[in-house]
């Protein structure tokens, strides 16, 4: 069963929005990612799968500083101790960190010291949910909501002035019927808690329900309450998994773990309304064996959509028609490696880097602007049980 990551989605479309954050876990060793442009992220945070039980080979989370003309990172910090920071995210002025934790029951807040990039724990606060998996701080910034994937709940965490977490307001369980997959969705599942880009609503797709629920925050009572039309049925047994909207068109898609496709929707920003117009593969006709996906991004350009394969081990790249939403696919690069849990474009766009799981390394492309098609630089980072990045 998965857990991961973005964004609000570190790398998805909402962390391409300026009041968007996003989330990731990946461990990084003795890296050098190489940038031209000065527009690059002064800080990379990462985390990582640390328990046997994952088999999980890191340590905690590292903080990495990145040089602005070169692109090199330069390791800063490991917060030991940490188990299994599977999703990372920031607040809205990216000055606490917050990490959810693979199998575990409660969220952790981090002060970011904004001069050296360097993180000190807060508090844990309890989420009364089992296997957080993703993240995201509201518009108000006065509140954190996380998804349990194995509880089948959403939780909603207040935010105290100084960044740490007080007791939760909210428990929401997700209704419905599971899905046909009797390994993978014999209950509600939830994978990924993203705000659309105006920050009004939240979108969570259920890998078990087969469904994307819709939320808006009341922020009076740090509750949730459902959208008019309060979920979207995808096709049986193809596992809703993480969202990215489209930042500046009425459109999100949602990428489905199970039958490997991506689901295009208008989205309607005044109501909430999600309205299927497009599924669409993300494998090559010729691939024949099992595969997964993972995560999704929208470029900040809104031209192209990435989706990672998990068994293929490729990013599926898509073009985005400017007048409809829908897909046409451009082409697959491999990840060189295996199982990409997770990839981020870093906000300048200029580069995306995948992180794989199952072989310990995350690995630099360079986006080709013009036609979304993704070029190797040849920087690969060791980096242990490598879920996502966060950016600062």
């Amino acid at each position: 069963m998965e857990s991961i990551a973005r964004r609000d989605f570190l790398g998805g479309a909402v962390g391409l929005m300026a009041a968007a954050a996003a989330g990731g876990c990946t461990a990084m060793a003795g890296s050098t990612m190489s940038s031209p442009t000065a527009s690059v992220p002064k800080f990379a945070y990462v985390g990582s799968y640390t328990s046997k039980e994952r088999n999980g080979h890191g340590e905690g989370i590292n903080v990495y500083q990145i040089d602005a003309g070169t692109g090199n990172w330069t390791h800063v910090q490991l917060l030991k101790g940490v188990v299994n920071p599977s999703f990372l995210t920031f607040d809205r002025q990216k000055r606490t960190l917050y990490s959810a934790h693979g199998d575990g029951g409660e969220a952790t807040s981090y002060r970011v010291d904004t001069a050296t990039g360097q993180i000190t724990p807060l508090n844990a606060q309890a989420t009364n949910g089992k296997n957080g998996v993703s993240l995201a701080v509201d518009a108000t910034n006065r509140f954190l909501v996380l998804a349990n994937y194995s509880s089948g709940t959403v939780s909603v965490l207040p935010i105290n002035p100084d960044g740490s977490l007080a007791p939760l307001t909210d428990l929401y369980t997700l209704p419905g019927k599971p899905g046909p997959h009797r390994a993978e969705q014999a209950s509600s599942h939830p994978h990924d808690v993203v705000f659309d880009p105006r920050l009004r609503f939240i979108v969570v797709p259920d890998k078990g329900l087969d469904a994307d629920f819709v939320f808006r925050l009341d922020t009076a009572t740090g509750k949730l309450v459902a959208a008019e039309t309060a979920s979207v049925l995808s096709r049986p047994g193809a596992g809703p998994r993480h969202a990215a909207f489209h930042p500046t068109a009425p459109y999100a898609y949602v990428i489905n773990e199970l039958d490997s496709t991506i689901t295009t929707f208008r989205y309607d920003p005044e109501r909430g309304g999600l309205t299927p117009l497009q599924v669409i593969t993300t494998l090559p006709p010729a691939f024949t064996g099992n595969s997964t996906t993972s995560e999704i991004a929208v470029s900040s350009s809104g031209r192209f959509v990435y989706g990672s394969n998990r068994g293929h081990d490729s990013l599926a790249i898509f073009a985005i028609d400017g007048a409809t939403g829908v897909l046409s696919t451009v082409g697959w690069e491999s990840t060189q490696g295996k199982t990409p849990r997770f990839f981020a474009i870093e906000p300048s766009g200029t580069f995306l880097y995948a992180a794989n799981q199952d072989s310990d390394t995350i690995v630099t492309f360079r986006v080709d602007q013009a036609t979304g098609k993704l070029v190797p630089t040849g920087q690969v980072v060791k980096a242990g049980s490598p879920c996502t990045i966060v950016f600062r």
